[in-house]
């Protein structure tokens, strides 16, 4: 069942004796723990039906003791665990599960990873219980997630902007709902956002950004290249080495990638690109300006110099001035 499909039920008051949310991605399982504990008991039934456990100090038997009390004055009890990954002893749950109260709603919450599926408790969870796997959003579906996410609060967001939030914090589902949060709070009278509002109100420059910094060395535009990384010398919270490196070998690896591709036909590197027109672009330039050869030495410059910005190999020279001096190796490289 999805994360919709659950909120749904759960506002018709349909539930299930347990739910067990795990996954690599935490941001629907705190999404779903927080509705639960806000929504489903009204104020003051919650004052005396509402319990919450934390994986690293919950005691089983005091676990399955209050799942197993009855309700007062409520029709249902809800009992919460949340970081239940680090319970040691959770495998002691098997004897609640085979066997759950119809009163109690217990909620799981298993984070970063998913739950022996061999084991005993996880055959009962799969017969009694409602599971939901959270995974990670691929790296294609960030930016259409955002729109999306924008759109179900009332608003619209641009491409761009979309763009810009996503080179920024990545695949951080938390962080970006909560950037979007702050766009809301700050654009009142607003019903869309654009790359304007992000550089105003999340404080990320529509021109001095890694997605642009990354165009420029698809363009081999050198001045424009060093400007942006000037910027970064100014503003190290802009673009720090160890978020620049790995987005520009995200590109560069998806640009050399492409060579493989057994159709490169237009539409097929739209596709590759993630149907994303401005990264369609930028790849098909540095597909045009570097070529397979070039793009090869691109992606071992990268590994040279995250080597040297972690201190291996160099003496300790400045993130700026070895962000320079690589971006100036890459943009010398000729197509060959």
């Amino acid at each position: 069942m999805s994360v919709e499909k659950i909120i749904q039920a759960w506002k018709k008051k349909e539930y299930k004796p347990i739910y067990w949310f795990e996954g690599e991605e935490d941001y629907y399982i705190d999404y779903l723990i927080q509705y639960a504990e806000k929504n489903i008991l009204s104020e003051s039934e919650a004052s005396f039906n509402l319990t919450v456990f934390y994986g690293k100090d919950a005691e089983w038997t005091t676990l399955i003791n209050a799942c197993k009390r009855h309700p007062m004055f409520a029709e249902f009890q809800v009992v919460i665990l949340k970081e239940a990954q680090h319970m040691s002893s959770i495998d002691k749950l098997e004897s609640y599960a085979e066997n759950p109260l119809k009163t109690t709603i217990f909620i799981v919450g298993y984070k970063g990873k998913s739950y022996d599926k061999r084991t005993k408790l996880y055959k009962l969870l799969q017969k009694n219980a409602e599971i939901l796997v959270s995974a990670k959003i691929k790296e294609d579906k960030i930016q259409e997630w955002i729109l999306k996410q924008v759109h179900s609060l009332g608003y619209k967001i641009n491409a761009k902007a979309a763009i810009l939030l996503q080179e920024h914090i990545g695949n951080d589902l938390s962080r970006i709902v909560t950037e979007v949060e702050k766009l809301i709070i700050n654009c009142k009278g607003k019903d869309s956002f654009d790359e304007d509002d992000i550089e105003k109100f999340i404080g990320i420059s529509k021109e001095y950004n890694v997605f642009e910094l990354q165009a420029a060395i698809a363009y081999k535009n050198l001045p424009g290249a060093i400007k942006i990384i000037r910027y970064f010398e100014s503003n190290p919270k802009a673009g720090p080495i160890q978020m620049v490196l790995p987005a520009l070998y995200s590109f560069f690896s998806k640009v050399f990638s492409a060579y493989g591709l057994s159709n490169t036909s237009e539409t097929a590197l739209k596709q590759h690109f993630y149907f994303n027109p401005v990264a369609y672009v930028q790849g098909i330039t540095a597909m045009k300006n570097y070529g397979y050869s070039g793009t090869e030495k691109i992606i071992l410059l990268f590994h040279h110099y995250n080597l040297k910005s972690i201190g291996i190999g160099d003496s300790g020279t400045e993130s700026s001035s070895l962000l320079k001096e690589m971006v100036a190796k890459i943009i010398m490289i000729e197509k060959s």
